[in-house]
């Protein structure tokens, strides 16, 4: 079965307030659901259309595991705590 990487690129961060909200509840959440943090922190080059922003790049066991994660209660209420204060583009992918 091949590993899923969730992986968070922000556009803009417009709240510092909301995102050190979201941060404290998403973690838990993410690693709760057996997601492993590999990089958190802002990109240090930025080619084509990339911004020199926050990246986040979390592991998982399966695209299941990483699906059901950012479903879960626990982090829609992250979510719910974010609220406008980021615009980030999220997006999984399978691979090794």
């Amino acid at each position: 079965m091949a590993k899923a990487f969730w992986i968070s690129f922000y556009r803009e961060i417009n709240d510092q307030e909301k995102m050190a909200a979201y941060a404290r509840l998403a973690g838990p959440a993410i690693t709760a659901g057996g997601g492993v943090f590999l990089a958190r922190g802002v990109a240090g080059h930025a080619y084509e259309l990339g911004r020199k922003e926050r990246v986040t790049l979390i592991a998982f066991e399966s695209m299941e595991k990483a699906v059901a994660t950012h479903e879960s209660e626990a982090y829609r209420q992250a979510l719910k705590a974010l609220d406008g204060g980021a615009i980030r583009d999220v997006r999984f992918v399978e691979g090794q």
